[in-house]
Protein backbone atom coordinates (compact mmCIF):
# COMPACT_ATOMS: atom_id res chain seq x y z
CA UNK A 1 0.00 0.00 0.00
CA UNK A 2 2.93 2.50 1.14
CA UNK A 3 5.28 1.55 -1.43
CA UNK A 4 7.09 4.34 -3.51
CA UNK A 5 4.76 6.77 -2.33
CA UNK A 6 5.69 10.11 -0.68
CA UNK A 7 5.17 11.06 2.45
CA UNK A 8 5.59 14.09 4.68
CA UNK A 9 5.70 13.54 7.98
CA UNK A 10 5.64 16.72 9.94
CA UNK A 11 6.30 16.64 13.59
CA UNK A 12 5.42 19.60 15.97
CA UNK A 13 6.91 20.55 19.71
CA UNK A 14 5.04 18.37 21.96
CA UNK A 15 6.32 15.21 24.12
CA UNK A 16 4.23 12.72 21.37
CA UNK A 17 7.07 13.64 19.09
CA UNK A 18 9.40 10.80 20.01
CA UNK A 19 6.43 8.90 18.69
CA UNK A 20 7.25 9.54 15.35
CA UNK A 21 10.07 7.87 15.29
CA UNK A 22 7.96 4.77 15.29
CA UNK A 23 5.68 6.21 12.76
CA UNK A 24 8.44 6.75 10.19
CA UNK A 25 9.74 3.05 10.82
CA UNK A 26 6.80 1.76 10.11
CA UNK A 27 6.18 3.95 6.88
CA UNK A 28 9.83 3.21 5.72
CA UNK A 29 9.31 -0.73 6.83
CA UNK A 30 6.24 -0.63 4.12
CA UNK A 31 8.88 0.84 1.34
CA UNK A 32 7.26 4.93 1.57
CA UNK A 33 9.44 7.45 0.57
CA UNK A 34 8.99 9.56 3.91
CA UNK A 35 10.56 13.37 4.29
CA UNK A 36 10.48 14.65 7.52
CA UNK A 37 9.79 18.19 8.65
CA UNK A 38 10.26 19.39 11.87
CA UNK A 39 9.37 22.51 13.61
CA UNK A 40 12.17 23.98 15.86
CA UNK A 41 10.48 23.11 18.90
CA UNK A 42 10.48 19.52 18.08
CA UNK A 43 14.03 19.25 17.81
CA UNK A 44 14.01 20.06 21.56
CA UNK A 45 12.01 16.56 21.88
CA UNK A 46 13.57 14.35 19.65
CA UNK A 47 16.78 14.60 17.96
CA UNK A 48 16.30 15.24 13.93
CA UNK A 49 19.35 12.71 13.44
CA UNK A 50 16.64 9.86 15.40
CA UNK A 51 14.35 11.10 12.76
CA UNK A 52 16.16 11.56 9.39
CA UNK A 53 18.52 8.16 10.26
CA UNK A 54 14.82 6.52 10.00
CA UNK A 55 13.65 8.04 6.93
CA UNK A 56 17.28 7.86 4.77
CA UNK A 57 17.62 11.56 4.31
CA UNK A 58 18.28 14.37 5.59
CA UNK A 59 15.11 16.32 8.15
CA UNK A 60 13.83 19.36 7.21
CA UNK A 61 14.01 21.96 9.63
CA UNK A 62 14.28 25.75 8.00
CA UNK A 63 12.78 27.19 4.97
CA UNK A 64 15.51 28.99 4.52
CA UNK A 65 18.40 26.58 5.43
CA UNK A 66 19.13 25.96 1.79
CA UNK A 67 19.51 27.34 -1.92
CA UNK A 68 18.20 26.02 -5.17
CA UNK A 69 14.52 25.05 -4.96
CA UNK A 70 12.65 26.49 -2.75
CA UNK A 71 11.74 23.78 0.36
CA UNK A 72 8.50 24.30 1.21
CA UNK A 73 7.15 24.68 -2.34
CA UNK A 74 8.98 21.16 -3.90
CA UNK A 75 7.97 19.48 -0.77
CA UNK A 76 4.47 20.30 -1.40
CA UNK A 77 4.72 19.66 -4.51
CA UNK A 78 5.65 15.90 -4.38
CA UNK A 79 3.78 14.94 -1.30
CA UNK A 80 1.20 12.45 -1.77
CA UNK A 81 0.22 12.58 1.95
CA UNK A 82 1.39 15.07 4.87
CA UNK A 83 0.76 13.64 8.22
CA UNK A 84 1.13 16.22 11.00
CA UNK A 85 2.30 13.37 14.04
CA UNK A 86 2.52 15.40 16.71
CA UNK A 87 -0.14 18.17 16.21
CA UNK A 88 -0.40 20.66 19.22
CA UNK A 89 -2.65 22.93 20.02
CA UNK A 90 -0.12 25.62 19.00
CA UNK A 91 0.86 24.34 15.59
CA UNK A 92 -2.83 23.46 14.92
CA UNK A 93 -4.11 26.95 16.02
CA UNK A 94 -1.65 28.23 13.41
CA UNK A 95 -2.62 25.87 10.66
CA UNK A 96 -6.60 26.83 11.31
CA UNK A 97 -5.97 30.85 10.75
CA UNK A 98 -3.66 30.13 7.82
CA UNK A 99 -0.28 31.29 9.43
CA UNK A 100 3.26 30.42 7.60
CA UNK A 101 5.54 31.67 10.15
CA UNK A 102 7.91 28.37 9.72
CA UNK A 103 9.03 25.21 7.01
CA UNK A 104 6.09 23.04 8.26
CA UNK A 105 3.03 25.69 8.26
CA UNK A 106 4.04 27.22 4.63
CA UNK A 107 4.37 23.19 3.30
CA UNK A 108 0.93 22.82 4.91
CA UNK A 109 -0.54 25.93 2.96
CA UNK A 110 0.98 25.06 -0.17
CA UNK A 111 0.31 21.13 -0.74
CA UNK A 112 -3.00 19.88 -2.20
CA UNK A 113 -2.29 16.65 -0.54
CA UNK A 114 -4.26 15.41 1.79
CA UNK A 115 -3.32 16.62 5.61
CA UNK A 116 -3.51 14.22 8.22
CA UNK A 117 -3.74 15.86 11.63
CA UNK A 118 -3.16 13.94 14.84
CA UNK A 119 -3.50 15.86 17.93
CA UNK A 120 -1.61 15.44 20.53
CA UNK A 121 -1.90 17.36 24.11
CA UNK A 122 -2.77 17.56 27.64
CA UNK A 123 -6.45 16.86 27.91
CA UNK A 124 -7.92 20.01 29.27
CA UNK A 125 -5.80 22.35 25.88
CA UNK A 126 -7.87 19.06 23.90
CA UNK A 127 -11.34 19.88 24.63
CA UNK A 128 -10.76 24.05 25.37
CA UNK A 129 -12.97 25.63 22.98
CA UNK A 130 -10.59 27.48 21.05
CA UNK A 131 -8.85 24.39 19.94
CA UNK A 132 -12.15 22.29 19.81
CA UNK A 133 -13.16 25.01 17.20
CA UNK A 134 -9.24 24.86 15.78
CA UNK A 135 -10.24 21.21 14.93
CA UNK A 136 -13.36 21.60 13.50
CA UNK A 137 -12.37 24.49 10.55
CA UNK A 138 -8.80 22.00 9.88
CA UNK A 139 -12.04 19.49 9.43
CA UNK A 140 -13.76 21.78 7.06
CA UNK A 141 -10.50 22.54 5.23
Amino acid sequence: MWKARRVVVGVAGGIAAYKTAELVSRLRQQEAEVEVVMTEAATRFISPLTLSTLAGRPVWTDMFAVSGPVPHVELARKAELVIVAPATADLMARMAIGLADELLTALILATRAPVLVVPSMNANMYTHPATRDNLRRLSEL
